[in-house]
């Protein structure tokens, strides 16, 4: 079995979790799941990012140590990944003694090699975004971005990684893996932020003005900085494992360049471990072509949708509705369409008509086929092209245009049931229409099964109940249950499942802002 290792971004305890954290976790997930579908042995990383000047700022004004604010904020996240099904196989904060030994150890290694020295620094600082400022950062009219918000001049004694000395290397280490980064344009930004030459990286903050942090190993009263200890944790969270390098680390757009694409390779390389295989950089959420932002109030609080809907019509919505690596916008009114139309009328269509009619005609035991007529080969034609493009697609993260897919075919199911009329058939005696029925039934369910099986790393615990309600134990090998065959021939079926109900009218409404 291939070991597979994935990691989130690990999330700022600056603040409860928002839609942009609940969908790179259930994007993530749902990579993971399928790896493990396809036979991997997969190690799921996420966790929470726990330093910093803006976290120790956060925890003074509620008047409560920093320790205790991230205890707090923490378990928001973890929370989050448990209501959200995420099947992370560990969980990092980097407050743990294992992340800041392996932060001091490599540090010191760093140190020991010239990588990293002392001078003084003069320039301009971002507390927001706790880094230097440039120049060039200015916008053409001489102000500063509001991203950086308060920016400060100051002068003091810092220590710097020599970041420049590996420009090039990193240059021709793109350009020799044109697959480093997902989406491939994201790389090409990439290389054009390179053109510019690079400055060496201060990796170090004051204790005076900043006490919340791993302390440098030669340098007791200075602190690290948040990026060069955060990135660390997709290494310190499995140097003992032997997984490393993490096949992909999934991360948002926002914080490609510089720290992912940037900091973090030349960082390993500098300590003589490899980079990460690759980096997938996926796109943010928009409300009126805008990013969602705390400042501005516009962001979902996503667990006022998954307790009105259930975890999987959420995690479904989330997949199904961006492209991996664009944006894509969110209003409950898209969120809606999506349950009722696709979920509700089409799924759970399908599900009740098969329990109901196998209950009906079959005493609730599904029958074998009898016949194959072209409604049959029709249907088994469009599963044999369906089938075929699933998995090239949901390995190459297209997993919206899979799901799309594979409701077409749902879509195509519940109108053979329509042209099958199998409560026409049922009130026939006649030998060929009871044929007919018993092959209408199966073929049905059949279907439902396949359709399910295909839905299930996005939706997994809607896959368990309808298994379970069509009286059916899937096999170990994955890709051998999408098959069309007669698996559930004899099978048991329940008379009823309620999946998707109808939303009460408040449902309708906007969700809480977190």
């Amino acid at each position: 079995m291939k070991s597979f290792y994935i990691t989130t971004a690990i999330d700022y305890a600056n603040g409860s979790p928002h839609l942009g954290h609940a969908y790179e976790k259930v994007l993530t997930d749902v990579i993971a799941r399928f790896r493990r579908q396809m036979g991997d042995t997969v190690h799921f990383l996420t966790g929470t990012d726990e330093h910093g000047q803006k976290v120790q700022a956060s925890a003074r004004k509620q008047g409560i140590e920093p320790q205790a604010y991230v205890d707090k904020v923490s378990a928001e996240f973890q929370a989050l990944c448990a209501r959200l099904e995420i099947s992370n196989t560990d969980f990092i904060r980097t407050t743990e003694p294992r992340h800041k030994q392996v932060v001091r150890d490599i540090l010191q290694k760093l140190f020991d090699q010239g990588e990293i020295y002392e001078a003084e620094y003069r320039g301009f600082y971002s507390t927001r975004q706790e880094q230097f400022l440039q120049e060039k950062d200015r916008l053409p009219d001489g102000s500063w971005p509001e991203i950086f918000g308060e920016v400060s001049e100051i002068v003091e004694k810092n220590y710097f990684f020599r970041l420049k000395k590996y420009q090039e290397w990193l240059i021709e280490h793109l350009n020799s893996h044109p697959d480093f980064i997902f989406p491939k344009y994201r790389q090409k930004q990439v290389l054009e932020f390179l053109k510019e030459p690079l400055n060496d990286l201060c990796i170090s903050r004051p204790r005076e003005r900043l006490e919340w942090g791993i302390a440098l190993p030669f340098a007791e009263n200075y602190v690290t900085y948040v990026w060069f200890d955060a990135l660390l944790n997709y290494y310190s969270a499995v140097v003992d494992k032997g997984l490393w390098p993490a096949d992909f680390n999934v991360i948002g757009k926002d914080i490609l360049v510089p720290p992912h694409a940037v900091y973090w390779p030349i960082m390993l390389h500098a300590c003589g471990l490899p980079p990460p295989k690759a980096l997938l950089v996926h796109g943010w959420w928009l409300q009126g072509g805008a990013k969602m932002s705390k400042s501005t109030g516009e962001v979902v609080n996503p667990l006022s949708l998954v307790d009105q809907f259930g975890v999987d019509a959420f995690r479904y919505f989330l997949i199904r509705e961006m492209n991996v690596g664009q944006d894509s916008e969110f209003t409950v009114e898209q969120f809606l369409v999506r349950y009722n139309s696709e979920l509700a009328n089409n799924l759970g269509n399908l599900v009740n008509r098969t329990l109901n009619m196998a209950t009906r005609f079959a005493a609730g035991v599904l029958p074998a086929a009898e016949v194959t007529e072209d409604a049959e080969r029709e249907l088994q034609a469009l599963w044999t092209k369906t089938h075929a493009e699933l998995v090239p697609l949901c390995e190459g993260f297209q997993f919206h245009t899979a799901i799309e897919r594979t409701m077409v075919f749902v879509t195509a199911t519940n109108a053979y049931i329509e042209k099958r009329a199998p409560w026409k058939l049922g009130k026939s005696e006649a030998p060929a229409d009871q044929a007919l029925l018993r092959t209408s039934l199966a073929t049905m369910a059949e279907a439902l099964r396949l359709a399910v099986a295909a839905l299930q790393h996005v939706t997994p615990s809607t896959t368990v109940k309808i298994n379970a309600v069509l009286g059916y134990t899937p096999g170990p090998d994955w890709r051998a249950e999408l098959a069309w065959g007669a698996k559930l021939n004899g099978a048991k079926v329940a008379p009823a499942l309620v999946l998707f109900p109808r939303p009460t009218p408040p449902a309708a409404t906007a969700p809480g802002k977190a």
